[in-house]
């Protein structure tokens, strides 16, 4: 699809059970893994691109990208040693529509990624999707004290709007505190 071009209604309902390529590559510094794509991305084949998601934003405020980057661009990340995938590839229109066992598979699958890939920081976007798919109820947003090998692994809150009660500045310092530890500065322990 056309940058600029919203899908139709039709190409809405068109994407629901599609997947979208990964944006991956190896030893990337952090590979993002949102819940699965919404309808929005299913159609467009562009990772958090409804209008209103606040991934893209949150990327440039916390210093991850040099300018805003469109989800059309999502390919430039790889160069920027970033990189984007799911817990789980099914699109919908909501992630309720997901099943728990959706949802473990998905960890597994991702477990399996990320040791073919090794980036150094797994980002879980979404509390709720981490805790299912790796089976740890009780984590909180932030650094896990589990890693998959030498993969670090982050959670950070979902984007989506509908998401309101992380505000676009509490969701920006969440994505500095990651980007803090993937890019320690010199002379520091990380």
């Amino acid at each position: 699809m056309p940058p600029g071009r919203n899908p139709t209604a039709d190409e809405l309902a068109a994407a629901h059970g599609r997947s979208i390529p990964d944006v991956i590559a190896p030893n990337l510094r952090v590979l993002f893994c949102g819940i699965n794509p919404g309808l929005w991305s299913g159609a467009t084949g562009r990772h958090f691109a409804r209008p209103g998601n606040r991934f893209w934003p949150a990327l440039y405020a916390s210093g991850f990208t040099p300018r805003l980057i469109e989800p059309a661009a999502q390919r430039e990340l790889t160069a920027l040693g970033l990189g984007i995938t799911n817990v789980v590839a099914r699109t919908t229109a909501r992630a309720d529509e997901l099943t728990k066992e959706e949802y473990r598979a998905g960890g597994l699958a991702l477990t399996a990624k990320v040791r073919r890939y090794r980036p150094a920081w797994l980002a879980v976007l979404g509390i709720g999707a981490y805790r299912t798919g790796f089976g740890r109820p009780k984590a909180v947003v932030g650094r896990q004290s589990e890693t998959i090998d030498d993969t670090g692994i982050w959670v950070l809150p979902n984007p989506s709007g509908l998401n309101a009660h992380w505000t676009a500045a509490a969701l920006a310092e969440a994505f500095t505190d990651l980007r803090a530890a993937a890019y320690p500065r010199p002379g520091t322990a990380e």
